[in-house]
């Protein structure tokens, strides 16, 4: 039950949508309500938070009843750049606390978690759970969404492995991941691609690649497929031009873009939506705040929110210059020794998960 400092809290859906998104939603108003809270829907993200009025609505458990296995999110996101902007925070602390809002649960990827964090460092308590398709949170084994999207991936590369075993061709795939190559990765094992290209992978080569493309045609392989990661930006055309020129193979390009962001969501995601979004609520009645829902082997624990994000910054830094760039020993200042080494030490883990499930790829999917 309710400890009586958390009365009412809100419930956001911000930044790009993801699949299990309306089940951490059911799962935010029934375990509240069941836990004698009010609380209330916030429609368009930080947004509807910044605009009030019926963009906060209240709602029953009945609001949320048949939205467990749809797609998207029925409470809608919206991208509002604005918000870091000090007025914009305080009109959303404003609007939340006429309504007697005593605490959020924001669901969405970094972005969504950077202004959890402005909110609560102005006093206002919130909780943040990850919802990304591409799993491109690092302090979290699992993002919501990354499952079912992963799946959707399959069943297309599988779709077109069909014709292309018909027409003896060769298909580079794109597949979502920006700042992370799991779904590529994943789906591309799970698929037995010939090739995987990410951009963790600091050891590609292009030359390799074609003379595994070769190698396999020579072996009577009538289907070759590579996917690649978003992540490697301006890559997977140029690639599919490249094996065509090279190889004499037919080659086809397809990117598989925003296709896999919608759905109905597996069970692997209704369920961690379910179970994050219950700890989000029982995390706001136990006082706590700033924190982010990770799931680490198999149990769901809380994270400080600025710790997550410092995190995800240094492990993406190992891959991508742009977020490197930002990386300063200032930024890096705000955190113990023991911290940075803890944080370190989860990078390395990710590291290394990566690198076995590339030896693996590459071991399995010969001919």
């Amino acid at each position: 039950m309710s400890n009586g400092k958390i009365k009412k809290i809100g419930v956001l859906t911000s930044g790009g949508d993801s699949q299990g998104m309306n089940a951490a939603v059911r799962a935010v108003v029934r375990h509240g309500i069941a836990n004698g809270l009010e609380v209330y829907g916030i429609y368009e993200g930080y947004k509807g938070l910044v605009d009030g009025g019926e963009k906060i609505r209240k709602f029953t458990a009945a609001d949320v009843a048949n939205i467990v296995g749809r797609g998207g999110t029925t409470i809608y996101s919206a991208r509002l750049v604005g918000f870091r902007e000090e007025w914009a925070m305080q009109q959303g602390i404003r609007n939340a606390r006429e309504l007697g809002i005593d605490g959020l649960v924001t669901i969405g990827g970094d972005g969504t978690f950077r202004g959890a964090y402005d909110l609560c460092m102005r006093g206002f308590p919130c909780i943040g759970i990850p919802g990304s398709i591409d799993n491109d949170i690092t302090c979290t084994d699992r993002t919501i969404g990354f499952d079912t999207a992963t799946n959707i991936t399959v069943r297309c590369i599988d779709s077109l492995r069909d014709t292309d075993e018909s027409h003896m061709r060769c298909n580079v795939i794109e597949a979502m991941g920006r700042n992370a190559g799991y779904i590529a990765l994943y789906a591309g094992i799970a698929c037995g691609a010939t090739g995987i290209v990410i951009k963790e992978d600091l050891g590609y080569s292009e030359d390799s690649l074609l003379e595994k493309i070769r190698a396999a045609r020579l072996h009577g392989k009538r289907n070759i497929m590579v996917v690649v990661s978003e992540g490697v930006e301006g890559y997977s055309e140029k690639l599919a031009g490249t094996i065509q020129e090279k190889t004499g193979i037919e080659t086809k390009f397809a990117r598989l873009a925003h296709i896999v962001r919608g759905g109905s969501p597996t069970a692997e995601d209704r369920l961690l939506a379910t179970r994050m979004g219950t700890a989000a609520v029982d995390m706001l009645i136990a006082g706590e705040q700033n924190k982010f829902v990770c799931l680490r082997d198999n149990r769901i624990v809380g994270v400080d929110i600025q710790y997550a994000i410092m995190n995800d910054n240094l492990y993406k830094a190992r891959f991508t210059p742009a977020v490197r760039a930002k990386l300063t020993d200032e930024s890096k200042s705000r955190f113990s020794k023991e911290q940075l080494d803890e944080m370190e030490a989860l990078c390395d883990l990710r590291e290394n998960e990566i690198k076995d499930l590339l030896r693996i790829a590459d071991t399995t999917s010969t001919y």
